[in-house]
């Protein structure tokens, strides 16, 4: 059993910045304070953190871990996620999910890729589903595999959108009644992750599930709700006034190129003097997932891949307005709370030691998972099993 002690770091917490040490080891935060000693008789390897910041790992609930795209033929579907990859860019914890390809992409591959990225030494949880309605299980049942398969949180799909299904009002009341019967059996989120488009019905189809289905409106969570303006204001609605729990996606802006949408930070501050607790908001990255332009006619016009950067880029800009301990919720306790992830999140005695130490400018100097040193001088010092 080894041991490792940071020293004269500055702690990233959800009550400020605070000058501690920090004692790790077995995978966790042991113990917290100003003046720590290592453990007798036992290996402990100091860290000096050079009074920088500390702060949570970041959670990524939104990433495609086996590649999505397609939009544009085969040769359009993007690559699998490399490990290093989500070192580089602060990622200690991630949840893998489909998109629109849920025909040569599949639930039971995504599985083995979160399992692999556990064994590589990162947190990885998953959704079932895709676009694709009828959902498409492993087990054959939504709540079948969020009860019996451990990395499943929860279910994906898709509204507002000419790629998904068109699902009716009764098809999305069926899947959120199977995830709400596996959350309470299982106590998981049993979250309905809800992909929106760019079509005039916006949240619509939201709203008529809570005005037929007796489902808390806590299970759902829909995501890239940045994407349009009109959307972003249907959002707000809801979030104001039911309060609903958004997801934007920081690699959605149009700084990067997306037409119509808004930018994450400015969205943060707009939702802030609406009203809405931060609590309610987290940001994710959409990474790995292929960003397709389409011309009025429906064809493709272009396409990139989404990058995991612009987490901390919209952190960085966020930070200009609010405390850095506000910014960081959105990447770390939110996300954990919504996912109920209890060990995840915040810098605390107990918590899982998930740590990302960064530089003036907010870049990745080192990070730990789960305790192990995986990223130092901002290079990755564990790679994946073929990189």
């Amino acid at each position: 059993m080894s041991y490792s002690l940071i020293e004269n770091a500055r702690l990233l917490t959800e009550h400020g910045i605070q000058r501690q040490q920090l004692l790790i080891g077995m995978g966790r935060i042991l113990a917290i304070g100003a003046d720590l000693s290592a453990p007798a008789l036992q290996p402990c390897q100091r860290f000096d953190a050079g009074d920088r910041l500390l702060a949570p790992g970041l959670i990524d609930q939104h990433v495609h871990l086996i590649g999505g795209g397609g939009e544009a033929g085969f040769h359009t579907r993007t690559p699998e996620v490399q490990l290093s990859q989500l070192l580089r860019c602060g990622i200690t914890s991630v949840m893998g999910l489909l998109g629109t390809d849920g025909v040569t992409r599949h639930v039971q591959s995504l599985f083995a890729k979160v399992m692999g990225l556990r064994n590589e030494g990162i947190s990885a949880w998953m959704l079932t589903g895709s676009y694709q309605v009828p959902t498409i299980t492993v087990t054959g049942s939504i709540r079948d595999d969020i009860t019996f398969i451990e990395p499943i949180l929860g279910v994906k799909t898709a509204i507002s959108d000419h790629r998904s299904s068109q699902p009716s009002c009764e098809a999305l009341i069926h899947i959120a009644t199977q995830a709400r019967a596996a959350a309470l059996l299982t106590q998981k989120p049993g979250l309905v992750v809800m992909h929106m488009g760019n079509a005039q019905a916006a949240l619509t189809p939201l709203e008529e599930i809570r005005d037929r289905c007796e489902v808390p409106l806590g299970h759902f969570l829909p995501t890239h709700v940045n994407r349009q303006q009109h959307l972003w204001r249907h959002a707000m609605r809801l979030a104001r006034q039911d309060g609903v729990n958004l997801d934007l996606t920081s690699g959605i802006s149009p700084h990067l190129g997306a037409r119509g949408a808004v930018k994450p930070s400015e969205a943060v501050l707009e939702a802030l003097d609406e009203g809405i607790p931060l609590g309610q908001l987290t940001l994710s990255s959409d990474g790995n997932g292929s960003i397709p332009a389409f011309d009025h006619a429906g064809n493709v016009c272009g396409m990139a891949v989404a990058g995991f950067g612009s987490l901390l880029d919209e952190i960085r800009d966020l930070s200009g307005d609010l405390p850095l301990e506000q910014c960081w919720t959105l990447v770390a306790s939110n996300v954990a709370r919504r996912l109920k992830l209890q060990d995840k999140g915040e810098i605390g005695v107990g918590k899982d030691a998930d740590l990302l130490l960064l530089d003036d400018a907010l870049q990745p100097c080192s990070l730990w998972a789960k305790g192990r040193l995986m990223l130092h001088h901002g290079e990755p010092l564990v790679r994946g099993t073929f990189e």
